[in-house]
């Protein structure tokens, strides 16, 4: 079932990351589309903070993966961002299952350039900047 966020401002948001955040369900793989600029960094970080991280949260573009924990729950989240990915090699030497496939919850950026590694149950989010500037997350596509 596809569902929307739409996000008028910056300012709105710690507002949709909460939103997200309900609607994630037990799913734990979130693939994020969008093109460069969309705002794929900026609504990972909301979402982190909604979720109790308290480091800071910038795209892991170098070092492939980041791991935060949540200091209110204690929760594991890796977030990916897979843009300098030349090889699928890279991936596999990276041992992508063992984070996939860990029940922690993994957030990727650039998931189109590794789409046969990503798990079956994996949520499908995109993030469109619309005319008017304002953003629109679609889930489960």
């Amino acid at each position: 079932m596809k569902q929307t966020i739409l996000i008028p401002s910056i300012e709105k948001l710690p507002e949709a990351a909460k939103s997200f955040i309900e609607m994630m369900g037990d799913a734990t793989v979130f693939a994020f589309y969008g093109a460069m600029g969309a705002g794929k960094t900026t609504f990972i970080s909301a979402l982190c903070e909604a979720l109790g991280i308290n480091d800071v949260v910038n795209s892991p573009t170098f070092s492939i993966v980041n791991e935060y924990r949540s200091d209110t729950t204690g929760e594991l989240v890796y977030h990916f961002d897979f843009y300098r990915i030349r090889k699928i090699d890279e991936v596999y030497d990276m041992g992508y299952e063992d984070y996939f496939y860990s029940g922690a919850l993994c957030l990727i950026e650039w998931p189109e350039l590794i789409e046969d590694l990503l798990p079956e149950d994996a949520v499908r989010v995109s993030i469109t900047e619309q005319e008017d500037g304002t953003r629109l997350i679609t889930m489960g596509e």
